[in-house]
């Protein structure tokens, strides 16, 4: 699946996409998170705090527990505000 990261993740971790092969055990997008958290340090900063980060899978907002399954593309960003 392809990763695309937005804003301060991407500072963080240097890429602003990358394709990405997560493990079977890997089911959620709270999973994929914690597993991207251990590639590294710039992945463990960007992903220290879990309710810092929004995610959207295939171009749709997903929370934490959503099922990765299937999915093309997810997006990683932070909190957005409207105005």
């Amino acid at each position: 699946m392809k990763a695309l990261y937005f804003a301060g993740v991407r500072e963080t971790i240097g890429l602003a996409e990358e394709e990405i092969s997560p493990p079977p055990d890997v089911v959620t997008v709270g999973d994929l998170m914690a597993w991207l958290g251990q590639r590294g340090e710039g992945y463990a900063d960007a992903f220290a705090e879990e309710s810092s980060i929004r995610a959207a899978l295939d171009r749709t907002h997903a929370w934490p527990h959503s099922a990765i399954a299937g999915t093309r593309e997810i997006a990683f960003f932070p909190p957005m505000t409207g105005g």
